[in-house]
């Protein structure tokens, strides 16, 4: 009730699993949808994946909109229009581009620590500008990312209605059933799933233990470039989708991460201008061995296209995906990255985990590929290519930026 009778126009939810946040959000946004006082109300629900909307939202949209006179159910859209013109439809954030366009009253993010983060600030957020738009997002932690940063954030803004809800506080899963589920997971997972924990690991996380260390030990700070020493970038680059680049200075035994990029949709002279407009002085640019390959079309390889504009890549070694991760694994205790220009890059690194089987109720061999895939396979390049650079990285020399440099 506290969720349906906000008055703010911005809301963030974080609730325990099977706690009814679905079902809630589902129902506000149908009534938001009737209560509706502009022509053609639009109203949406997202899920990070357009087949986890259909699972898990499509069958409650149905329900509920069903005893209402006129409503009409479009199965192919995953839509339903109500009798006075307004219309809640589902969508998925894996293809976000796809809400491009559209303006929306009334939308509700679900499961946003998921989610690819770009969809709000390049996409969604726009979309509710003409129409003075409400949001609300809402889901189980999934480590300090981007939705801890929200939750955060929203804490002392009194432009947004906070609520969380703990298992242990909200009494909807019953004692037994609760130490039930304790006994079979691990603390942090009972703690994430049913005390809403930001601070537990991401479960199936390859790299969350090590960055939550990086954090306990100061190294998840202000990283200042140094304009005495070269940077070098590590790259991976999508044809279709995204291209993530990490721009990485090193110390001594200090690997000082000190920006990053990731841009959708762009060719490589984007590329080029972005970084020729920062002030690095650059050493070396690392890219995944497809980078090689020629295409069909014009013979060529975006190897020589990048070439053409000034961008000399060094190909990466081609090792298996799991001997990448434990080089990244074993790279990461000497990381320093700097919080604010690195956050989307480590939002996506914590979130970089093993693809689970629903079905076997296990964890697959290979990781989910969903948007922190790019960031973290980048980050992966540098990493299987952290003993091939040249140069002279190690002579100490003292500035008075106080840095051992």
């Amino acid at each position: 009730m506290p969720l349906h009778d906000r008055t703010e126009r911005w809301a963030v939810m974080v609730a325990h699993r099977r706690a009814g946040k679905t079902v809630a959000t589902i129902n506000d946004l149908i009534r938001a949808a009737l209560l509706c006082d502009k022509p053609d109300g639009r109203f949406a629900y997202c899920a990070p994946l357009y087949a986890q909307a259909k699972d898990v939202a499509w069958a409650y949209l149905k329900r509920f909109t069903a005893p209402i006179p006129g409503a009409a159910v479009h199965e192919s859209e995953l839509r339903v229009d109500l009798p006075n013109g307004a219309r809640v439809r589902l969508y998925g954030l894996d293809n976000y581009e796809r809400l491009r366009g559209n303006y929306f009253d009334g939308i509700c993010l679900d499961e946003w620590g998921d989610a690819d983060p770009r969809a709000w600030a390049e996409v969604i957020r726009p979309a509710l500008s003409d129409r003075k738009g409400w949001a609300v997002f809402l889901g189980t932690p999934k480590g300090m990312n981007h939705f801890h940063k929200m939750w955060l954030d929203a804490q002392d803004d009194p432009a947004w209605f906070k609520l969380r809800l703990r298992a242990s506080e909200t009494g909807i899963v019953d004692p037994e059933e609760l130490a039930d589920a304790r006994r079979m997971m691990t603390p942090d997972q009972y703690d994430q799933e049913y005390e809403t924990s930001f601070e537990a690991n991401v479960v199936g996380s390859y790299y969350g233990a090590l960055l939550t260390q990086a954090q306990e030990d100061g190294r998840i700070t202000r990283v200042p470039y140094e304009p005495i020493k070269q940077v070098e970038t590590w790259w991976d680059l999508g044809v279709g989708d995204s291209t993530a680049i990490w721009f990485v200075q090193r110390v001594n035994s200090e690997i000082r991460v000190i920006d990053f990029l990731e841009a959708s949709g762009e060719g490589l002279p984007f590329y080029a201008k972005a970084l020729q407009s920062k002030p690095y002085i650059y050493s070396r640019h690392v890219a995944p061995h497809d980078i090689a390959v020629r295409e069909l079309g014009s013979g060529r390889a975006r190897i020589d296209t990048a070439a053409d504009l000034g961008i000399k890549f060094e190909i990466a070694p081609n090792l298996s995906i799991d001997d990448g991760i434990h080089a990244v694994r074993m790279m990461l205790p000497r990381c320093w990255f700097d919080a604010e220009k690195c956050r989307p890059g480590l939002d996506a690194l914590r979130q970089y985990r093993k693809d689970w089987d629903e079905r076997l109720k296990v964890f697959r061999s290979k990781p989910l590929h969903n948007w922190a895939s790019h960031p973290s396979d980048a980050f992966r390049m540098g990493a299987v290519a952290l003993d091939k650079a040249g140069g002279d990285w190690s002579k100490p020399l003292k500035v008075d930026t106080g840095w051992i440099v």
